[in-house]
């Protein structure tokens, strides 16, 4: 008998929801494109691929000739189409139902935009927790694909994964492909001719050995260097010309390697990601602690026996890790509850593709890519859950206040609406507002992000080792710089960004207050109390039409000023699209400083919004404007990312005649 591997080729294509549309264009010309061109020459070639419900979309109406090419393919039964939950969820952490919708969305979409319905699904991360099993059986799906390092937690062995297993979970079996690490990290970054090579030295005379990839397409012309080195160079044709020459090498869908080969057995899977996902949801120190244990293996060259009982964080730790994520999945759960209770009869398709977006996995974490850190991403999730509020509202009236502990921290939020505003009121003595939400423009005013000490800083210091050579450069091993970083941009002590937080600054030192909630019966209002100095401070909320109000005051406060902090998501952060204004004249834009020392008035403006902001004072106030910004990694590199627009604005209470009134009017 001669030896023989079957190579399984998938790949994924993603573009977050709310992506900019230059992207989605750079992204199909350096990469999309020319893929699918490419494999269309090669007809013999077999291969598997997935294109995200959103991204899909886009490319049909934005590049209908490529996409047409990937329609033949499908016909000729040379590629096979995986699919997934529709907006890209990652499937773990939404309800059931609402795993069965999306992925059956996707689904009906693709039979009907390409002729076949898929019967392998892609897993979003790689997040995979065995609850998934009974909604994708549900669903039509009869396979998925994971890490080899899910079955080597399992206590499979590397030698045992050139094959399928089967697991069940609540009755319903789903078949389970290992996807090869080395593979993930040879294509395309290897030459074509040392990864055919590698892929025949896997070959064997009996027991149908699969080759198993499945990884991100981008890594094929998006990611550093891989555009020239791909096509230009000619990576991608000398590598299918490599293999389809190969006489060991056979290409094969999954669809039909599952046909022809035996599950290797039943396996039951822990809860885990890829092994750089266990480490990167970890926080600061336990992250440190996780990859000096993985250096330390693998300078004693233990690591490949070892790594699979180094076990890191799972993909959930992103929730307790960033109060914005956890706060932005309370509220899209909170809302798929209401969609669920509403009478189908008043459902709409509106609200389910809000529903969807709002689930998009993108904006809930952070790892090698911005996700989280990128303000535009999270924009998209809240823009989708204010708009689905208001059509759920529209359908069945809620209560004009409402308090719960919505992200489960111990402490009630007040919920304040009046149809065109909705505000959230922490309850944890800060008495600021989380979430600021304007119906008419689908924004939520204070979505920003809090400055978190990320594993990664202690790298930023260190420079980066030039790109091995033979190759070409691998974000996941080696960071570069996009921005530079100074020590100011890693500072990590300055509290919660959200809006109204107070300060009070005397000569012995800064002190917050510590509110206490004021009964109050008016529906559209909220009072709180504190301590302040020698005396107190009142606090208020009301909202009136498209206003908000904030109102403070003072009694025998003593000697002190007093700041109020606002954290201000503005949509064109430092671009030039959004401006400070007073009166007529333009006072600078958002990403830069402004100091303004008797404040009556100041207008935001943000094109990107498609609306201003006009902030007006009874009482003149010192103003002090600057960019907040955070540092993140990107394949890029280490980068700086404007997040909000922070206003301090201060007085000396003594020195009032009156309370102080703030009124913020949405035009």
């Amino acid at each position: 008998m001669s030896k023989s591997v079957y190579l399984l080729l998938g790949v994924h294509a993603h573009q977050p929801v709310g992506n900019f549309s230059h992207v989605i264009d750079d992204a199909h010309l350096r990469c999309y494109g020319p893929f699918l061109r490419t494999m269309h020459g090669y007809p013999e070639f077999r291969f598997s691929i997935h294109f995200s419900g959103w991204l899909f979309d886009q490319l049909l109406s934005r590049y209908p000739k490529e996409m047409k090419l990937l329609k033949e393919m499908v016909g000729r039964g040379q590629a096979e189409i995986f699919g997934a939950g529709y907006s890209e969820p990652v499937l773990a952490v939404i309800p059931y139902r609402d795993r069965i919708a999306q992925i059956e969305t996707l689904s009906r979409r693709l039979e009907k935009t390409l002729g076949k319905k898929p019967e392998g699904a892609w897993l979003t991360e790689r997040v995979w927790e065995a609850t998934v099993v009974p909604a994708l059986a549900d669903s039509g799906i009869a396979y998925t694909t994971v890490d080899d390092y899910h079955f080597l937690c399992s206590g499979k062995k590397m030698s045992e994964l050139d094959g399928f297993f089967t697991t069940e979970e609540d009755g319903r079996k789903l078949d389970l492909f290992p996807i090869s690490e080395a593979l993930r990290y040879k294509l395309p970054f290897s030459p074509a001719n040392e990864v055919v090579a590698y892929l025949e030295g896997l070959a064997r005379e009996e027991g149908d050995p699969a080759a198993i990839y499945f990884d991100d397409i981008e890594k094929f012309g998006i990611w550093p260097e891989t555009y020239h080195w791909v096509y230009e160079q000619g990576w991608l044709r000398e590598f299918l010309e490599g293999v389809l020459a190969s006489k060991i090498i056979k290409t094969m869908r999954y669809s039909d390697y599952r046909k022809m080969a035996r599950t290797r057995g039943v396996i039951y899977l822990p809860t885990t990601s890829y092994i750089e996902m266990n480490e990167w949801t970890l926080p600061v120190p336990a992250a440190h602690h996780y990859a000096d244990l993985v250096q330390e293996s693998k300078h004693s060259g233990t690591f490949e026996q070892n790594k699979a009982f180094l076990r890191g964080g799972i993909w959930k730790n992103f929730f307790s890790r960033y109060p914005e994520s956890n706060w932005m999945h309370k509220r899209m759960l909170s809302l798929s509850t209401r969609l669920d209770a509403l009478p189908k009869r008043k459902r709409t398709a509106q609200m389910i593709e809000a529903l969807f977006e709002a689930q998009a996995n993108d904006a809930y974490w952070h790892g090698l890519f911005g996700g989280l850190y990128l303000p535009h991403l999270r924009r998209a999730v809240y823009r989708a859950i204010v708009k689905l509020e208001q059509l759920l509202d529209s359908a069945s009236k809620r209560d004009a206040k409402q308090v719960h502990d919505l992200d489960l921290d111990g402490h009630d939020e007040a919920f304040i609406q009046n149809g065109l505003l909705q505000i959230a009121v922490r309850l944890d003595g800060s008495a600021s507002l989380c979430e600021w939400d304007v119906y008419k423009l689908s924004h939520n005013f204070a979505d920003t992000l809090s400055p978190p000490e990320e594993h990664y800083h202690r790298k930023i210091h260190f420079q980066e080792s030039e790109p091995h050579s033979g190759g070409v450069y691998n974000p996941h091993e080696k960071m570069g710089f996009k921005d530079r970083i100074t020590p100011e941009d890693l500072k990590t002590n300055e509290g919660p960004k959200s809006l109204f937080m107070e300060r009070w600054i005397t000569q012995s030192g800064i002190a917050r207050p510590a509110y206490e909630l004021v009964h109050d019966a008016d529906s559209l209002g909220i009072a709180f109390g504190a301590r302040l100095g020698e005396g107190r401070v009142a606090k208020r909320f009301r909202l009136e039409k498209n206003r908000l109000f904030a109102e403070y005051a003072f009694e025998e406060t003593g000697e002190g000023t007093f700041c109020i902090e606002l954290n201000l998501a503005m949509p064109s952060c430092d671009g030039p699209a959004g401006r400070f204004r007073i009166g007529d004249d333009i006072m600078g834009g958002f990403g830069q400083e402004l100091t303004v020392q008797n404040l009556k008035s100041l207008v935001l403006e943000d094109d990107v919004l498609g609306g201003k902001l006009s902030i007006h004072l009874d009482q003149g106030m010192g103003c002090y404007a600057r960019p907040h910004f955070s540092v993140s990694q990107s394949e890029a590199g280490f980068e700086k990312i404007m997040q909000a627009v922070t206003i301090s604005l201060s007085c000396r209470p003594r020195e009032l005649n009156a309370p102080v009134s703030i009124c913020f009017e949405v035009e």
